[in-house]
Formats: C-alpha cells, structure tokens, sequence
C-alpha cells in the first residue's frame, strides 16, 4: 500500500460544513495558489508599506469568498469536481510562473490548445509532477473525500451564502479604502499583473474554447486572384525553400554579433543577414499564421488570417507549386489550402524518437520531393516550387533532444527538462547547441539546392517564429504577453541564401538587397511582401514599402 494510500487512510472522510469548505478554499487559493502575485506586488511596493505589501492576500480572499459563494449556490453538484479542475490547473499555472515566470494569458492559452503530445511531454519532469501533486492533486483528493454538510433549508444556506458574500465584500473594500491609490499606481504601470491571478487562465481557456469551437468561422474570401509571375532573364523555373524556424533567437547567432561561432557551417555561403527583425508574437500559434498573413502585429486577427489568402496561397495562385513540411507539431492552419506533408515520427527512424523527430528528418524528404519532381517532370517542363519547412528548431525545455549527440560542441550542457535545476552556463550552452545544429541544417539545405542549380534557379530563406528566454531577469521559455516580452523573445533571425545567378534572373540588385537587408528596422510584417517580391511575384496585395528588395530591381 502506497504512503498516500495510508495517509487518506488515516485521514477517513472528513466532515465540514459548506461554508468552512468556501473559506478553506478562498484563503488557499488567494495565499498558496496565488503567492506568484503576492510575491509580485510585495517586490513593487515602496519600502515602509508593509500593510500595503501583505493587502493582496486580503484582497483575493475577498474576491474569492464572493465567487466560490455565489458558484456553490447555482451548481451544487458540479461544485467538487469544478473546484478540482481549478486546483490542479492552478497549481500547474503556479509551477509555470514560479520557476519560468510564465503567464497564462490567451496567448498562452492559444499556444497549449495547439501543442503536440511529444511538445507537452517535454514540460513534465519530476519537480514539476510533485509540485502539482502536493499543491494541486492532493488537495483535490481530500476535498473529494470530505463529505460536506450543507443548511437544513434552502433560504438558510442562500443566507449563509449572503453572509459570506457581505464578508468578502467588507475585505474588498477595506482594502480599497485604505490602498486604493496604491493599487491603481502599481496596476497602472505593471499592466500584466492581472494576468498573475489564478485561475484567470480559466477565463481564458473558455475565450479560446468559444472563440475557436463555438464561433461560426469566416467564410473564405480569395485575394491573390491577380498573382503571376513576373518576367525575368532566365528562362529557367525556380525553386526556392523557406525555412521556419522554432525558437531561435538573434541575439545567439553569430551573424548578430553574438561571441561564439554558432554558424559555423554557413559562414563561407554568403548568407545575407536582415538586421532588427521583431516578431510578431513570443508564441507559434500566434506568430507563424501572424508572419504568413499581410498582417502586422497590431492589426492581426487569427480568424481573418485563417479566411484569407496568406503568402503560401498567393504564390500558389500564380501558378507556383507549394509544399509544406511540417515537423513541429502543427502548421497552425496556414497549409490547410495547400499541399502539407507531415513528417512521420517514428521508432524505426534513427532521426526520431517516438515523439519528436530531429530537423535532418526535414533535409531528407526535401531532397527526396526535388528528386521526385524532377522524375516526373522528366520529359516535360520543370514546375516552379515554393517548398516550406517547418523545424522544431530550439524548441524546449528539452533542448538537449534537439540535436543528436555528435553535434553537442557547447558543454557542460543542460541535458535535462527541468532546467530550474541547471545551472545558467548550462542552459545557454545547450541552447546554443540547438543553434548550431539549425545551421547545420541549413547548410545542408543550402547544399541540396546547389546539385540543381543547372535546372532550377535556386534560393532559399530562414526566419524563425519567435526568440527565447534562458533565465535573464528570471524569466525562461517563451510565451510573455509582448506589451513586457524582452528583447530575447521578439528578436528573431532572418538570413537568406541568394546566389548572385538567382538575383540576376530575378533582376534584382544583390548589392543593394544586401544594403536594404542591413539598415532599419524590420519585422515579420516584411516576410508576405519580400518573399513575393524575391520570388517574381506581381499582385495587388504586395506592399513594396514592405519588401526588403524593393528598390533593387534592375530595369
């Protein structure tokens, strides 16, 4: 028998009124599942207000005696199972923002509705299972057993109810009488303190169920109608592949200035570097549909996004043949109107393991698609091809899982998934070694598109989603609301590979790509427009203010 066998064994069912079950449940969560945000506003606080530093408590114990009231009044019979489902959620949330000062805000929400299994099993670790099983699941254990007595009548225990509702309001406004001006200056500048609050992830987790489930979809409305191909010198067709990238962040490439060599295998191919790219959010499901789209960051819609032509169905109505790879988990929506080919992971691989697969997986059935479209197209004209793939990239915390044994150059790395527990050189150098294994894979593509340079005018580019976080100011991972993102999750990697005969057939000035890509400020909302401007692609949807190479076409 199991020790927690024979402590509820011990425990037996316990017996406590209604109302000691609402006050037991509102001082936990505002103290102990809360104590993220109560740690938060303590630091802000100006030294001396300690009653100031200690209100928060108060205040959501207020707060909570109201809601868990009023909520165990009109759904007496879901009220425990409910309340379990808030306990564990809420001491996963609190695991999260304790040691990866993560917020679960809808975006976050967004991004864990949208994961893979083998992406969520990368986030369970021992640490994390405890954690949760102390604060959260045994928690909900021992309300589950305790048989609750409620009033004799109904209008007694609607009057208890009051009374409790009346208690919760006193705490709510003595805390507003005397820390009103406190809370609205330290809520006025700290903005994302609401977002703390457990479990406001529930709210967020019905906004996206309605919104992605409930909500009648937009009806699709094709746009690129008047995309086609633009004269060029070459008669050749062309072949060009986008790389995305998975949490790789600028500020550790070398082509960013960062001190160690961590593209090594790129360095001599005349890569070009685009300068100040800012992504368009810190999460995949966010920023991939957002950088496909013509949208920016302030005015994207998810919904709109998914109605409309993104840059993939824009090439592909000129004409152009356009495949996606997918090897990270989901394309979030963007192939859904183009041909997709999700990688298979399996045991048998020596590329995969089960659950992820590593991005050499991606080199090899890009190699075999250009081969196998040159066989069928033997005897005929070649097809031009836009070929995207979708890597895993750097995506952690199981960094170490990213790249196999023989390219670890970084040490000692952190080869483990609870990273709380590694040391920061640790984390950062088997980051780094998941960047430099993205270069070697780019490389590689780099190197199957030159075996046709004599059939295809060939180019490729590379841009990653969003950056990464490994422990500076405390935070780690990905995912922060952008208003408070740091500069490690916004700035993002963009390199493009175009020899000077693909440019010439374009009849673009590479010099002057160069100069362009170098100089100002650019971000994910140049991604729709310069990939059709590199291409040869005229329609009415692209922004030349907006593509890179804009300004260097030779006439």
């Amino acid at each position: 028998m199991s020790t927690l066998s024979k402590l509820f064994l011990r425990i037996g069912s316990p017996q406590l009124h209604v109302t000691s079950v609402i006050i037991l449940l509102s001082v936990y969560f505002a103290v102990v599942l809360n104590y993220p945000i109560n740690q938060r506003i303590y630091e802000l606080s100006t030294e001396g207000h300690l009653l100031f530093k200690l209100s928060p408590a108060v205040l959501l114990t207020g707060l909570f005696l109201i809601i868990f009231s009023m909520f165990s009044i009109s759904i007496k019979y879901v009220f425990k199972p409910f309340v379990t489902l808030l306990l564990v959620s809420s001491a996963t949330t609190m695991f999260a923002m304790l040691f990866y000062n993560v917020m679960f805000d809808y975006g976050m929400i967004e991004n864990i509705f949208e994961t893979n299994t083998g992406e969520a099993w990368s986030y369970v670790s021992l640490p994390s299972v405890l954690f949760v099983s102390t604060l959260g699941i045994f928690p909900s254990l021992l309300l589950l057993r305790t048989r609750v007595i409620r009033a004799d009548s109904i209008l007694k225990g609607v009057l208890q109810r009051i009374g409790l509702v009346v208690i919760g309001l006193a705490l709510v406004g003595v805390v507003a009488l005397f820390f009103y001006k406190d809370y609205a200056s330290v809520g006025r500048n700290n903005h994302y303190l609401n977002k703390m609050i457990n479990p406001a992830h529930i709210f967020n987790t019905v906004k996206y169920i309605n919104n992605t489930y409930l909500t009648e979809p937009l009806v699709y409305k094709a746009r690129g109608t008047d995309a086609h191909l633009a004269a060029k010198k070459n008669p050749k067709p062309t072949l060009f592949v986008l790389v995305v990238g998975e949490t790789a962040r600028a500020e550790n490439m070398a082509y960013y200035g960062y001190s160690r060599n961590t593209n090594p295998f790129t360095q001599s191919l005349d890569m070009i570097s685009v300068a100040n790219v800012s992504s368009c959010g810190t999460a995949t499901a966010h920023s991939l549909p957002c950088m496909m789209s013509d949208m920016n960051r302030d005015n994207f819609k998810r919904n709109q996004a998914n109605a409309q032509d993104n840059v993939l169905e824009v090439l592909q109505q000129a004409g152009i043949e356009v495949t996606w790879f997918e090897s990270d988990g989901g394309d979030k929506e963007v192939a859904s109107r183009i041909t997709k080919k999700e990688v298979a992971i399996s045991d048998n691989n020596p590329l995969c393991d089960g659950l992820t697969c590593f991005d050499a997986v991606l080199v090899e059935q890009l190699s075999a698609h250009i081969k196998a479209s040159a066989v069928n197209d033997l005897g005929s004209t070649l097809q031009n091809q836009f070929i995207a793939l979708h890597t895993i990239g750097s995506h952690g915390p199981t960094y170490w899982k990213r790249y196999p044994k023989e390219m670890e150059v970084f040490t000692p790395a952190c080869n483990r998934s609870d990273i709380e527990n590694c040391t920061d050189e640790e984390i950062v150098n088997v980051y780094d070694n998941t960047i430099h294994y993205t270069d070697y894979i780019l490389s590689q593509v780099v190197s199957i598109l030159k075996q046709y340079e004599s059939e295809y005018q060939v180019a490729m580019l590379y841009v990653s989603d969003h950056g990464e976080s490994l422990g500076e100011n405390g935070l780690y991972l990905h995912g922060t609301p952008y208003a408070i993102a740091p500069s490690q999750q916004t700035h993002v990697p963009w390199l493009m590979w175009l020899p000077e005969s693909y440019t010439e057939a374009k009849m673009l000035d590479r010099k002057c790509i160069v100069e362009q890509a170098s100089k100002g400020e650019h971000s994910h909302a140049n991604l729709f427009h310069t990939l059709l401007g590199l291409y040869g692609v005229e329609t009415h949807l692209r922004n030349s203010q907006l593509d890179i190479s804009h300004g260097c076409k030779v006439i």
